[in-house]
């Protein structure tokens, strides 16, 4: 039997927080909600209850004290709160999964703060030298995980980092979100990962999408 793995999802009361534990809530994980109003991660926890009474889920405010107890960190917050996690958590997170599902963009959505040659999940690697950054669930919508087949189609979610292990690992937790996992490369795909969403925003923005799209790669 599969050893249970704690999940710890920092900013669990977001819209992608509480979407990413609510799809992940139907695996087999403890969870860790993490976010600095208890009260509202503890709402999310108890609707996570409500829906799958068995599901191991705690809520809590310290991050440091939830990602110490985690296998697996999911960094569910914007791209400006990544340090200040990466601050918290850097003597627990050693040897640790971290994901980072942020996208660097600026405050028209016409780009991304982040310089050409790196990315968000790049910044946060620097930041936590000796974790194992992956990126994931930054190219998909918080409805997307209510809704991960849409027009009869399994959304694709993209993959990328730098530990073959690592990477293993979070494409299970893809595939229990209910999307279809594609390792895309290297941590330096990120990058590319990020330049993706931001022009499916723009495309929900123009086209109103109603923030319910997704990538889908076909193939034969």
């Amino acid at each position: 039997m599969k050893t249970t793995q704690t999940i710890a999802i920092i900013g669990a009361s977001g819209n992608m927080g509480a979407a990413i534990a609510k799809s992940l809530s139907k695996g087999n994980y403890r969870l860790l909600l993490c976010a600095n109003d208890l009260d509202k991660a503890q709402a999310v926890a108890k609707e996570i209850k409500n829906s799958h009474p068995d599901a191991e889920v705690e809520a809590s405010d310290c991050s440091r004290d939830a990602s110490w107890e985690a296998d697996i960190i999911i960094a569910a917050v914007p791209y400006a709160a990544e340090k200040e996690v990466a601050e918290r958590i850097k003597e627990v997170a050693n040897q640790k999964i971290v994901i980072s599902i942020a996208n660097p963009l600026n405050d028209t959505y016409d780009g991304l703060v982040t310089a050409p040659d790196t990315s968000a999940a790049e910044e946060l690697q620097k930041l936590l030298p000796n974790s194992k950054v992956v990126k994931a669930f930054n190219t998909t919508f918080a409805a997307d995980f209510a809704t991960p087949v849409i027009d009869g189609r399994q959304a694709d979610a993209f993959i990328a980092g730098n530990d073959e292990e690592a990477l293993q690992t979070v494409t299970e937790l893809v595939e229990t979100a209910g999307f279809n996992p594609i390792v895309a490369g290297d941590l330096a795909v990120s990058g590319t990962l990020e330049r993706m969403q931001l022009l499916l925003i723009q495309l929900n923005m123009k086209y109103d999408y109603n923030w319910l799209a997704g990538w889908k790669i076909l193939h034969q």
